[in-house]
């Protein structure tokens, strides 16, 4: 016992919280109330109001909404776009206020807000203490779209790298980083493959038109899902899913969906990739030679939707002025489990 003791008085100064029931036990305490969780990132009213996030634990026996509001007794900002993550801080992007809001991701205590550097913020990844948020710029301007880069020791915006128009939803994958150029305003069809290392565009994709959503496979790889043109645009084109091979950086699979046929929210979950199209759930295996024929669940027409551990998240924004619904189905059964009250457009699900 006294050599337990040693050692938990050694862990202790350096700096994680344990505490010793016995010589073989320990109970290792929480970060804070809103670890082994659920958020709900939901955007809040446009142009007026805040954003507001969820939080439902990982046995659904707890739920907290407004948590930044309540611990800070102040507001994130319109519009409350997304979340990003490194270690134990949650980037809190709010592009109408164009401003990050850095937290403890466990306690959700204010560290600090970034302004300077940002137009338009959209979305974060970290790569080797550094992080890269998309901007928009202005949205009816196709030339000043641009990744920032931040110090995250700083919380200074150190530099900026210059892309093509409409950057949304990026992701790292080693060095590399990966961005889907939706279109901002309008619509675009590439993917900005850019070295974290130099800072610089490194080679550009061409994919389906209007990429929405990326996700990386056990390999590394990165799948894009793009919706198409919608028919209001009078050149309407068809959903395409690519698979880029990290390695290579190129392309090596494609499958297109039909022509009026516009996917979106793609995830990975167990090897096998999630979308929806049309208000229906589709599964495909990552080694598939070809697009399913038959949906999984029909009817869910979802705000977003997250595939993760066997369960599908799925929220709806509702009228988009009142409060928006989550709701989680078994996918081992495909039925619907559970069903939560969220904030006014939730459009984000992030695990913490």
């Amino acid at each position: 016992m006294k050599n337990s003791k040693i050692i938990i008085m050694a862990i202790f100064f350096l700096g994680i919280v344990v505490t010793s029931c016995s010589d073989d036990d320990t109970i290792i305490e929480p970060k804070g109330d809103y670890e082994n969780g659920i958020l709900i990132a939901s955007e809040g009213p446009f142009g007026s109001g805040t954003g507001t996030v969820m939080f439902i634990s990982d046995d659904y026996t707890v739920t907290e909404n407004a948590i930044f509001n309540k611990v800070n007794n102040q507001d994130i900002g319109n519009i409350l776009q997304s979340i990003g993550f490194e270690e134990d801080y949650a980037y809190l992007i709010a592009n109408v206020s164009n401003k990050i809001t850095v937290v403890n991701r466990y306690t959700f205590e204010v560290i600090t807000t970034i302004t300077e550097g940002l137009n338009n913020p959209r979305y974060f990844t970290e790569v080797n203490g550094k992080g890269y948020v998309t901007n928009w710029g202005d949205p009816l301007n196709n030339d000043d779209d641009y990744i920032a880069v931040l110090n995250l020791s700083t919380n200074v915006v150190e530099s900026t790298i210059p892309v093509a128009f409409g950057p949304e939803e990026i992701v790292a994958v080693d060095n590399t980083l990966y961005v889907a150029h939706q279109g901002g305003y309008g619509q675009n069809n590439i993917v900005s493959v850019i070295s974290t290392s130099s800072n610089s565009i490194i080679k550009t994709l061409e994919v389906g038109d209007v990429p929405n959503s990326l996700t990386v496979d056990d390999k590394d790889d990165v799948w894009v899902l793009s919706g198409g043109k919608p028919s209001w645009t009078g050149a309407e084109s068809k959903g395409v899913l690519s698979k880029i091979n990290t390695d290579t950086n190129l392309i090596d699979a494609s499958f297109d969906f039909q022509a009026t046929e516009h996917p979106n929210f793609l995830s990975i979950d167990d090897d096998y990739l999630y979308y929806n199209l049309g208000g229906n759930v589709y599964k495909m295996s990552s080694t598939a030679s070809a697009l399913p024929t038959s949906e999984e669940i029909s009817g869910l027409y979802s705000y977003n939707m997250v595939a993760k551990d066997g369960v599908l998240y799925a929220t709806d924004a509702g009228d988009y002025a009142s409060n928006g619904k989550l709701y989680l189905y078994d996918l081992s059964t495909n039925s619907l489990t559970n069903t939560f009250t969220t904030g006014i457009i939730p459009n984000g699900i992030y695990f913490n």
